[in-house]
């Protein structure tokens, strides 16, 4: 597998000349003084390095070697505790941290490129941080001054980490059914007691100490998700004078055995009567930890994103080198056997479709990213009201589309291999094995795009919807005319979307599974919609410069071939969100 090497001239080219974050960020009182593009560029360039150098060589041995449970303990294979070390030494960990907490106090928008490159040095070893950083922000936006300045600051130096435990073997989308109590004490803490299951991070030997926010419930609350409250659980309790004190009355029971990262510990989390301080108040739980949720789910698709770019990295490496055939159109070099494989038309479709997506969803995952900024420090209350809501609205499409499009992604990289991608030594399998997980935890892309259709659309009655759409359309109503190749077909893009949105709140009105039926293409079809959008961005950025610097002219040439082979899956999409939910129920239960 070819060394890893962060992506930073695209990264670069998305912030600085697509979406221009300098300005943006110097209108943002709370951004104006930490950060321009210079800073960012420095940024970016050493996390790439730390990615590159600490981390990326431990991808392989970690899955080799896994997470290891003895007696309640979890041992990370070998290297990543000193790895971790290092990453949190450096500040990482708290990169888009407050700094009155001691994080570096970045934007939302960096913050998602050192994702990126964590993840695709190495996914399980960046599920650690991640958590941890989701954590500190419902904390931070939820919980008492006390809890924050007690937990904030060694959890953004990296030297305790986070976990969220929500899931429980019987309630794991429907967390309305959770059983896990919340015993109040007459000191104002709590004490919690039940059992959690698929909980990253939850055991580990990585840092000294491990947060756990945990769902649960107190005695006297409502049935059902109205009913549930957040905890800070403290894996060990922490003294009045921020030393550590005993160990609390939580273990890890086992871990799991899984598909692909290995080296992420998935524990079984038990808490016996332990010792928890309630996060903002009682049966509002969920609000909290969705807080946490919305950036989350943002950076799973990240993730998902990350692989995608690993597995290109690889396969275009391995298509200049691989000798097989010919030319179609006759031999490129006659000095050498064969040609090597990046002449051929199905490899090249597989490598452009790659590419496409990856640079699409880096677009698309840094636009997001800037409406989490502008909803958080802006200070204009119609600026932030919008951004706040175009969040919500892409969230899910996020989440969803970018994971779906990464397993696309890593099995066209695994193909150009032929025979050694199914070989453990080239990489290829272990990316395949990764990314599955992304479409799967923090929500099913199932539940995302049920989230989409019923909330974000019927539940708005289309008005989401039509903030999204109506940018696109300024945007290309005021586009300069070069551009035509472009926005002519984003513009029947948007048109197509226009239809399916118009037909999906006309049909749900009259039949409840009318949404359910139709939530994963709709959301496919949003999702390669928002694609186009990003790419003609793109466009707009290289256009004209594509004589000067290869960069641009093979920018233009992805966006062209995202307009001419990817864009055009809508219509199919589009056919089956019309044909309706009636054929899902033409079989009997016991007909299957």
């Amino acid at each position: 597998m070819a060394d890893y090497k962060a992506p930073l001239r695209d990264m670069r080219f998305v912030l600085n000349e697509v979406f221009q974050v300098s300005r943006l960020w110097a209108g943002l009182p709370g951004l104006a003084e930490a950060i321009d593009e210079e800073t960012a560029a420095a940024i970016l360039e050493e996390a790439g390095k730390i990615s590159a150098n600490d981390i990326a060589p431990l991808r392989r041995s970690g899955d080799e070697q896994g997470c290891s449970w003895n007696n309640g303990s979890v041992t990370a294979p070998e290297g990543f505790a000193q790895a971790y070390q290092v990453f949190a030494e450096g500040g990482w960990v708290g990169v888009g941290g407050e700094a009155q907490y001691g994080g570096m106090g970045m934007p939302k928008a960096i913050s998602a490129q050192v994702e990126e490159m964590v993840a695709s040095a190495n996914l399980s070893f960046g599920t650690y941080p991640m958590l941890t950083a989701g954590a500190c922000l419902s904390i931070k936006a939820h919980a008492s001054e006390e809890l924050k300045e007690r937990y904030l600051p060694n959890m953004y130096a990296g030297t305790w980490s986070g976990s969220m435990c929500l899931t429980e073997a019987h309630a794991g989308t429907d967390l309305g059914l959770i059983r896990t109590k919340a015993e109040p004490q007459a000191d104002g803490s709590y004490k919690v007691s039940g059992s959690k299951i698929f909980i990253s991070g939850g055991e580990h030997d990585l840092t000294e100490n491990i947060i756990h926010l945990v769902l649960a419930r107190l005695p006297d609350a409502p049935a059902g998700p109205k009913g549930i409250s957040l905890f800070l659980v403290p894996k060990v309790l922490v003294n009045a004078d921020g030393a550590l004190g005993e160990r609390n009355s939580l273990s890890c029971g086992s871990i799991e055995h899984k598909m692909g990262i290995k080296a992420s510990a998935t524990c079984v989390m038990n808490f016996d009567g332990a010792t928890g301080w309630i996060v903002d108040a009682p049966n509002k739980g969920l609000a909290a930890m969705f807080t946490m949720m919305n950036y989350e789910r943002l950076g799973v698709g990240i993730q998902g994103l990350a692989q995608g770019e690993r597995s290109y990295q690889s396969a275009v490496e391995y298509a200049r080198e691989r000798l097989q055939s010919r030319a179609p159109g006759g031999a490129q070099g006659t000095e050498k056997a064969a040609d090597p494989i990046i002449v051929h038309p199905d490899v090249r479709r597989m490598l452009l479709t790659m590419k496409a997506l990856n640079e699409g969803g880096r677009a698309f995952s840094s636009y997001v990213a800037l409406q989490l900024d502008i909803a958080k420090y802006s200070e204009d209350p119609t600026a932030r009201t919008r951004a706040q809501e175009l969040v919500a609205l892409l969230t899910p499409i996020a989440k969803s589309f970018l994971t779906d499009m990464a397993l696309e992604t890593t099995l066209h990289g695994q193909m150009i291999f032929g025979g050694h991608g199914y070989i453990r030594e080239w990489g290829q399998e272990q990316l395949v094995r990764d990314v599955r997980i992304t479409q799967i935890y923090e929500g099913t892309n199932g539940i995302q795009s049920l989230d989409l259709a019923g909330r974000k659309i019927v539940g708005s009655g289309g008005a989401l919807y039509r903030l999204f759409a109506s940018e696109v359309r300024n945007f290309t109503a005021n586009a300069s005319a070069d551009l035509g190749e472009f926005t002519q077909p984003l513009n029947a893009a948007v048109d197509t979307l226009d239809e399916l949105t118009a037909w999906l709140l006309d049909r749900a009105q009259g039949n409840p599974n009318e949404i359910g039926a139709a939530s994963v293409e709709y959301l496919q079809v949003f999702g390669y919609t928002a694609y186009a959008y990003m790419w003609a961005l793109m466009a707009k950025a290289a256009m004209g410069q594509q004589g000067e610097d290869d960069f641009y002219a093979g920018k233009l040439g992805t966006a062209r071939f995202y307009f001419a082979r990817l864009l055009p899956r809508i219509h199919s999409l589009s056919a089956s969100v019309k044909a309706g939910s009636e054929s899902l129920y033409l079989l009997d239960a016991a007909q299957f």
